[in-house]
């Protein structure tokens, strides 16, 4: 098999988004301190030709839009959800190869020649902790050894060859780390930096355990070129742009890490955590280094929010999927940091259905807050047609669910410290079986049909007739003969009105 180390390249990725526009290009020496303020807010992503004293490459922000993430799938938006559940349930195999074709490791430094400061790093935030490698994923093994694990996580330098590292909970890094204590073994880790968005949404994505090397595969929908690392037994992509190898110490929680601006839009308070010691770096000769925007007055354009509801999407979609008939759509809004608001259209095909959708996605993901459901006439992606179905299908009296007393995510601030919270429900669906009532119906601009011109008489005679069917069979162009003729037979007691708004002749 001949395995291309190119295609699913970052700096491939990034060239190809820069041609489309969606990437801009600056060309000119950019302070590292001047990055962050650069992708605030920043719809495109960033490519910094000529980054810090060195004049490295880094790109930002690559990930920060949903159009960029359904482009590294060849997919449009509204498909990329459908597609990421399609490409999970067909995982591919890695394959290995030799550490002379694995690009990564074109550059490799070891002992006192592996230093993080030497990397593009960038204080993030006014009050991080240090400068932060953001945008990572990390790799390691199972305490059997028998699949890899990918997760993205966040590192703060320390030093040269020491960073912290938040081990989150839950997590399988933290798992796994777990259970390597007591027994006083350092557990090996590496970490890619540069890398294809398919293998993030593959490292976020919320399955049953697998190999996660696998996982990447079916994103990509080939097998991922792996590359056993210069001072471990991990496997990692062999195109990546950089790995960062090294281990977790074996001594615990026990350095601070943080403060640090969260992925759900607020600091994260300073912790305990393990400290990750570096090895190795490799790289390619040309390397791109990357950053992720995370956290922010901006949340709808970061990385993190992005890849964040593409992972909601998909965690809701799997629950609906055993409790009502026909979901239809899932939509959770970046502008939330991608977790606490959740959209569901569906067909409701028995009473209760839309309330069954809102229980399946309270317990769907930990994040999930509130809950939205609404028919398929409505565009969930649509911010206007919501707030219409909010403003017009809603009676809080009837239509609202609380529940409370669920697990939550901590770096909510609106839990003020408690560890369960409520998630609310809200069913803007139109009363079941009742679509079909003129009082439900959504106004449409007249669609007329060509038919034969007959009187308005004969139509009438025909059976009762909406204005537009008279227009349609005079052949009216504007209707105000049609008005004139039924003036006669108003003064002429010949005409009278439907309950559903329609003429018919007496």
């Amino acid at each position: 098999m001949t395995i291309d180390t190119e295609k699913f390249r970052f700096r491939r990725f990034v060239e190809e988004m820069a041609k489309n526009g969606d990437v801009e290009v600056i060309e000119s020496r950019t302070p590292l301190a001047a990055v962050a303020d650069r992708l605030e807010g920043n719809p495109n992503g960033t490519w910094f030709r000529n980054a810090g004293p060195d004049g490295q490459e880094l790109a930002g922000n690559v990930m920060g839009s949903r159009s960029r993430l359904a482009a590294s799938l060849g997919v449009e938006e509204r498909d990329l959800l459908s597609e990421v559940i399609t490409r999970l349930r067909t995982p591919i195999n890695p394959v290995e190869i030799d550490a002379e074709d694995a690009p990564v490791q074109q550059v490799v430094l070891r002992d006192n020649e592996a230093d993080l400061t030497e990397l593009p790093v960038h204080l993030q935030h006014g009050e991080d902790g240090a400068p932060y490698i953001s945008a990572t994923l990390d790799f390691s093994l199972s305490p059997d050894g028998g699949r890899t694990n990918v997760g993205m996580r966040r590192l703060m330098l320390r030093g040269r060859q020491d960073a912290g590292i938040d081990l989150n909970a839950p997590s399988d890094l933290r798992a796994i780390y777990g259970s390597t204590q007591g027994n006083g073994d350092r557990l090996p880790v590496a970490f890619a930096v540069g890398f294809h968005p398919a293998d993030a949404i593959a490292a976020l994505s919320m399955t049953p355990p697998a190999d996660e090397l696998a996982l990447m595969g079916g994103l990509r929908g080939e097998p991922v070129p792996l590359v056993k690392c210069a001072t471990s037994d991990l496997r990692v992509p062999a195109d990546a742009e950089y790995i960062i190898e090294g281990y977790l110490d074996a001594e615990g929680w026990t350095e601070p890490e943080g403060p640090y601006g969260e992925y759900v839009g607020y600091y994260g308070r300073l912790k305990q955590n393990p400290v990750f010691h570096l090895t190795a770096i490799t790289h390619r000769e040309d390397a791109v280094f990357q950053t992720a925007t995370i956290g922010g007055r901006n949340m709808a354009t970061t990385d993190t929010a992005q890849l964040c509801a593409l992972r909601t999407e998909q965690a809701v979609w799997t629950a609906l999927e055993n409790a009502v008939r026909e979901p239809v759509a899932v939509y959770c809004p970046p502008a939330t940091g991608g977790m606490y608001n959740i959209r569901i259209a569906l067909n409701q095909r028995m009473p209760g259905e839309a309330r069954n959708a809102i229980a399946a996605a309270f317990g769907s993901t930990a994040d999930t807050k509130h809950v939205f459901v609404v028919d398929s006439d409505i565009d969930v992606f649509d911010d206007a047609q919501m707030e219409w179905a909010l403003g017009t299908r809603f009676q809080s009296h009837r239509d609202f669910v609380s529940s409370s007393g669920y697990r939550a995510v901590p770096l909510d601030p609106s839990l003020e410290g408690e560890r369960a919270g409520s998630k609310a429900g809200f069913d803007l669906t139109r009363p079941f079986g009742r679509a079909g009532d003129q009082e439900w119906k959504v106004p449409d601009p007249p669609v007329f049909r060509q038919r034969p011109h007959m009187p308005v008489e004969d139509a009438l005679k025909d059976g009762p007739k909406y204005f537009r069917e008279l227009m349609e069979a005079a052949g009216s162009d504007d209707g105000r003969e049609i008005v004139r003729q039924l003036e006669e037979y108003y003064a002429a007691g010949r005409i009278k009105r439907l309950e559903d708004g329609r003429y018919a002749i007496e």
